[in-house]
């Protein structure tokens, strides 16, 4: 609600209350001329007030044969419902045009981020940032978007009512914790300032040193910049972009491979899966790894060794990556199967 809109509705609310007093003194005093002064001023004013208040208690006031008394509490009941109806309407908007319905959100909001487990912090909400946010929510992922732009994220959620956001500067503390960065899995730096990323990085690798962070980055003379901040990924999509139009024209067929597996009805990925520490290692024949869900492409040792399409002997054990082709349901099931396989 816009200055413009805070002053109309505070002189409304100004009108409002004036007209309520002055339907209030308006009947005290003509109750008391009309009676001739036989009932107090407390007497008249209660009158009036039972009347515009519609209460509908008996007659303080004998009326019975007082015509003029009758004609005044008619007048005062008109005046006084008018005057209640626009004070509610008045309030009514009040509550609703300020940041009261906000404030709840936000509420509920922060009380349901703390229930977030192994989420990421998307910090930063333009074109690149609302991708990645589209990726998280077709793979099944939890997020809290976190921006500047408070319309951005409204604009947003208006069409998505799940999104999860905060409004506020991502490279601040408060903002992080927030947005429960100590359970979080890991961070998106993807603003479309280098200098606020690189203030992202630092700050989230202060507070959570652990934590995966992955920076967007403009200008590649700051990748090495940031790099040293503590960021385990750096993508700039002005040379990503510049390599995904080169493989269109040299290797077409493998980027329409790709294209048709992200728009599949199952939203197909190549996902990495971490064998869970408590694993009891043992041959990957024994897993039974079949599925319609996924197809597993190769497994990556704790030393960095790869294994292509591993045959059935090939032993995996804890801190082994799993490399799958699969939907959200099958990385799940994945998941699910090396869990029920710890000691």
């Amino acid at each position: 609600m816009n200055s413009t809109q805070t002053g109309y509705i505070v002189r409304l609310l100004y009108f409002a209350i004036f007209g309520m007093v002055a339907v209030h003194i308006f009947g005290t005093v003509g109750y008391m001329l009309l009676t001739d002064g036989k009932y107090s001023w407390f007497d008249c004013f209660y009158m009036t007030f039972i009347t515009v208040a519609t209460i509908g208690f008996g007659e303080i006031i004998d009326m019975t044969s007082n015509q003029p008394a009758r004609i005044l509490t008619v007048v005062i009941g008109i005046l006084g419902a008018g005057n209640l109806s626009m004070l509610f309407s008045v309030v009514t908007v009040a509550l609703l045009e300020t940041d009261l319905n906000g404030t709840l959100q936000r509420k509920r909001m922060e009380k349901q981020i703390k229930k977030l487990k192994g989420h990421y912090l998307l910090c930063g909400f333009g074109r690149v940032g609302r991708n990645i946010a589209h990726e998280l929510t077709s793979t099944n992922r939890h997020f809290v978007a976190i921006d500047e732009e408070r319309a951005i994220l409204e604009e947003y959620k208006e069409k998505n009512p799940g999104l999860l956001y905060l409004h506020g500067d991502a490279s601040d503390d408060d903002t992080l914790l927030a947005a429960d960065l100590e359970d979080a899995k890991g961070v998106f730096a993807v603003t479309g300032d280098d200098s606020r990323n690189l203030m992202i990085v630092i700050t989230a690798k202060q507070l959570k040193p652990e934590v995966r962070v992955v920076a967007r980055c403009h200008e590649t003379r700051n990748m090495e910049k940031m790099r040293k901040a503590g960021a385990d990924a750096i993508v700039s999509p002005d040379f990503t972009g510049g390599m995904r139009i080169a493989s269109a024209m040299i290797r077409p067929h493998v980027v329409s491979f790709l294209d048709e597996m992200l728009k599949s009805q199952n939203n197909l990925r190549v996902e990495e899966i971490v064998v869970p520490a408590g694993f009891i290692p043992k041959p990957i024949g024994t897993l039974k790894l079949r599925s319609a869900n996924y197809v597993l492409l190769a497994a990556r040792e704790r030393n960095g060794t790869w294994q292509f399409n591993p045959d059935k002997d090939f032993l995996i054990k804890p801190g082994f990556m799993l490399i799958a082709m699969a939907s959200p349901v099958g990385r799940q099931e994945i998941e699910a199967l090396l869990i029920e396989k710890l000691s």
